[in-house]
C-alpha cells in the first residue's frame, strides 16, 4: 500500500485553522491530478509526438480514449466487465469461506501450525498461474477453473492475517469475560472478534487486489466473456487501441475496486 503526502505541520497554537485545511484539502486533490497528468503527458509523448505514424503509434493516447468513449457508449465492454466483477466477487467470498477458519487453525492451534506450515508455504510460493493447465483439466472450461485460480490466489493474504491476528491475541482478556460471566459467542462477538478485525479486513483487501491481477490472465483460458477474455480478442482481432482501452478500464476498475475497499473496512476498523 502506498502511503498519501504527509500532513502539513499544524499551527503552533495546536489548532487547525480554516486555511490550514484548505491548503491540506488542496494538497490531496492535486497531488494525485498532478501525477495522472505527468502520466498521460508522458504517453502522449512517447506515442502520438514521437511515433504517431509507426507501430506504437497504435497505442497512442488519442486512440485509446477515442476507442474508450466507443466501448463505453455503444456498451460493448459492459457484459465483460459484469462478468470480470461477478467472478471477482465469488472468487473473494469463497476466499474468505476457505481462508477464515484455515487462518483461525493454524492461529489457535500450534502443533496444526507446525504440521501444515512447509505445505502452505509451499503452496503460497507456487504462481497461481502455474495451476492453469491442472485446473482446466480437472474443472474443464468455463468459469470453475478461474474461480480456482482466484482461490488460490486470494485466499493465502486472509490466511496469513487471521491467523496473524488470532495467535497475537491476549489470553487474559478471553480470561476476563469468562470471569465476567460471557458466554462462548459473547466472548467471540464483545473481545475476540474486536481485536482479530482489524487484521482480518486488511488481509480480505489485500486479497481483493491480488485476485484482481490474476482474474485478466485467468480469463484468458476457457471463457467467453471477461476483460481477459476481451483483451486477447482485441489482441487477435489487431484492434490495439480497443485492447489499451481495456486495459485502461482494468487499472481503473480495480483502483475502484481497491478505493472501495479501503474506505468500508477503514470505517469498519475505525468503528470497532
Amino acid at each position: 500500500m502506498t502511503a498519501g503526502p504527509a500532513p502539513l505541520p499544524l499551527p503552533a497554537s495546536g489548532r487547525e485553522t480554516q486555511g490550514h485545511r484548505i491548503r491540506r484539502a488542496a494538497r490531496w486533490v492535486l497531488a494525485p491530478i498532478t501525477g495522472g497528468a505527468i502520466f498521460v503527458a508522458l504517453w502522449w509523448a512517447l506515442t502520438d509526438s514521437v511515433h504517431p505514424g509507426g507501430f506504437i503509434g497504435r497505442f497512442s493516447f488519442l486512440h485509446t480514449l477515442a476507442a474508450l468513449r466507443g466501448l463505453v457508449l455503444e456498451r460493448e465492454i459492459w457484459p465483460h466487465v459484469a462478468a470480470s466483477l461477478r467472478r471477482i466477487t465469488a472468487g473473494l467470498v469463497l476466499s474468505i469461506a476457505v481462508g477464515l477458519p484455515l487462518g483461525c487453525a493454524v492461529g489457535a492451534l500450534p502443533l496444526f501450525a507446525a504440521v501444515t506450515a512447509p505445505v502452505f508455504q509451499f503452496i503460497r510460493m507456487v504462481s497461481p498461474l502455474s495451476w492453469t493447465p491442472l485446473a482446466i483439466m480437472v474443472f474443464g472450461v468455463g468459469d470453475a477453473p478461474v474461480l480456482f485460480l482466484l482461490v488460490v490466489a486470494g485466499v493465502w493474504p486472509i490466511v496469513l492475517a487471521t491467523s496473524s491476528a488470532v495467535a497475537s491475541l491476549d489470553g487474559r482478556l478471553v480470561t476476563v469475560g469468562r470471569v465476567l460471566g460471557g458466554g462462548s459467542w459473547e466472548i467471540a462477538r464483545t473481545i475476540v472478534w474486536p481485536a482479530v478485525r482489524p487484521q482480518i479486513l486488511t488481509g480480505i483487501r489485500v486479497s481483493i487486489g491480488v485476485a484482481w491481477v490474476i482474474l485478466v490472465p485467468a480469463e484468458m483460458l476457457g471463457v467467453d466473456s471477461g476483460l481477459g477474455y476481451f483483451i486477447l480478442s482485441t489482441r487477435d482481432r489487431l484492434a490495439y487501441s480497443d485492447l489499451m482501452a481495456a486495459i485502461v478500464i482494468v487499472g481503473v476498475l480495480g483502483f475502484a475496486l481497491d478505493t472501495l475497499a479501503r474506505a468500508a473496512l477503514a470505517d469498519r476498523i475505525r468503528a470497532g
